[in-house]
């Protein structure tokens, strides 16, 4: 039986030093003044402490079962995709909207109220990353 607290450590960690190694490619600089590399070696360095953590907790807790369920999966992999083309061609609001309304059907329950007011909530992110940080976001 594999342990899913186990077998998400070691991704955190695969996750962190992939983007940990990609970093150093960048200029760090110093902490006064930081390089393009600082913030995500920064990011991943945190990252693999918590899939560290995760992994030696595995040793001490139960184990968890792990166990794949293809079609949510596919659904997740399906609302991702459909994100992109539909904030590619259309605009980034019907694309946020597919992406809550298509991926709440791999959850164990399904509430329209909610996916509105997850939509709503990512779409105010998403106006204050194109307003406040001037990010160029095809929103509309």
């Amino acid at each position: 039986m594999k342990n899913r607290n186990f077998v998400r450590g070691l991704c955190l960690m695969a996750i962190a030093l992939l983007f940990g190694v990609i970093s150093l490619k960048y200029t760090i600089g110093t902490l006064s003044r930081s390089g393009p590399g600082m913030f995500p070696l920064i990011v991943s360095s945190f990252l693999f402490v918590i899939g560290l953590l995760s992994v030696v907790r595995s040793h001490f807790v139960d184990p968890v079962p792990l166990n794949y369920n293809i079609k949510n999966i596919t659904l997740i992999l399906l609302s991702l995709a459909g994100f992109a083309v539909i904030s590619q061609y259309l605009n980034m609001i019907l694309g946020i909207i597919f992406l809550v309304f298509c991926s709440t059907f791999a959850g164990t329950s399904y509430s329209v109220v909610r996916n509105i007011k997850i939509s709503l909530g990512l779409i105010a992110v998403a106006f204050a990353f194109k307003d406040l940080l001037g990010l160029s976001l095809p929103l509309y």
